[in-house]
């Protein structure tokens, strides 16, 4: 049945309350609501009824063994959600929270979690207006706003995209800051290890707790099967067009670029360099998504990008890889798996 997804406006640093109202009682009544967080949207419904949170799966067609994120606006609601809360979790919380961090911790077993997974994820977003949202109702379940497997949204646009007619409500907060989901770190055993990089690095993490690793799969150079956390097992952020990632020294990457490019001259190509890149190209329609000095920038443009490709109707995608460094870990592991693992290492000569 289609639904009529109402779309309401909101202030991002002065939520008014009868509009956060209105959206928590839809979340109390099991519907479903779209908002703003510092990442990208998500999609919340109330974490502790299991029927609304399958309705999630339902409405973005999400395969049923990829886990969602649980939000809360108090550091308490961990206790109550979580059975085992190490000491160096309160450190991450304390230095981390409110922001774009998310902790697998062993759930409480009066929690209810879709296909009975004994673990939860849990973070506290910094947007005003989610934290809003779930102080007035409950812990809110929450994957990104999308419809499975495409890019993440990062406006309220995005989301009626992909999900017009199929929940209730799209709260408009403004575009997100970050572009890019949080960072989702295992504390269920050690060392703790990085499931899914993103807002909070590596580099971050080290400077709180030494005992940090990345997993393997995190890294997205292969498909895995294992689906501890989101966007683990199946392919994320992908355009509708097929994208060739090119990784290496930016001097090789631009070089190989262009000799894509030039094998596919008469097609409509979309070519996703940056802004020191960009003007070493004259075939393709070539977008900047950021500059590599501020990789923040591409972080933030990344799926907005990716978007814009689908709306030109190019029937392929080259993009630039980026360094993995700091947020350039979370950028390669999007672009990676928007690519469908189609990477070629312009300075090694090597596909993957």
């Amino acid at each position: 049945m289609k639904l009529r997804t109402i779309v309401l406006k909101v202030n991002p640093q002065y939520p008014e309350p009868e509009k956060i109202r209105e959206a928590a009682k839809v979340i109390e009544a099991g519907g479903l609501v779209a908002f703003p967080t510092e990442t990208v949207y998500g999609l919340g419904a109330n974490a502790l009824d299991l029927k609304a949170v399958l309705r999630i799966y339902e409405a973005k067609k999400r395969p049923p063994d990829n886990p969602v994120i649980t939000h809360v606006a108090h550091k308490e609601d961990v206790y109550r959600l979580a059975r085992e809360v190490p000491d160096d979790a309160e450190k991450l919380m304390d230095a981390f929270w409110p922001g774009p961090l998310t902790l697998l911790l062993k759930k409480a077993r009066d929690v209810p979690r879709p296909g009975g997974l004994d673990e939860i994820t849990i973070r506290m977003p910094a947007n005003k207006i989610a934290l809003a949202l779930i102080a007035a109702s409950k812990p809110i379940a929450a994957p990104s706003a999308n419809l499975s497997g495409r890019p993440s949204p990062t406006t309220a646009e995005h989301v009626l995209q992909d999900l017009d007619g199929r929940i209730e409500m799209v709260l408009d907060g403004g575009p997100t800051e970050i572009g890019v989901e949080s960072t989702v770190l295992d504390m269920t055993s050690k060392p703790y290890r990085i499931l899914r990089p993103g807002g909070v690095t590596l580099e971050d993490l080290r400077r709180i707790l030494r005992d940090v690793e990345v997993h393997p799969a995190a890294l997205a150079k292969a498909p895995t099967d294992l689906a501890k956390a989101p966007g683990m097992k199946y392919r994320h952020y992908a355009p509708k067009a097929p994208m060739i990632l090119v990784e290496g020294k930016p001097e090789d990457v631009v070089r190989k670029v262009k000799e894509i490019a030039k094998e596919h001259e008469g097609e409509v190509i979309g070519i996703m360099a940056t802004e020191e890149t960009a003007g070493s190209y004259d075939i393709g329609i070539v977008k900047v998504v950021g500059r590599r000095s501020e990789p923040r920038s591409i972080a933030r443009n990344l799926f907005k990008t990716l978007r814009e490709f689908d709306q030109l109707g190019v029937k392929l995608i080259i993009a630039e890889g980026m360094e993995e460094k700091g947020i350039g870990l979370a950028i390669s592991n999007r672009l990676r798996k928007a690519a469908g693992y189609n990477i070629i290492n312009a300075t090694e000569g090597e596909k993957g």
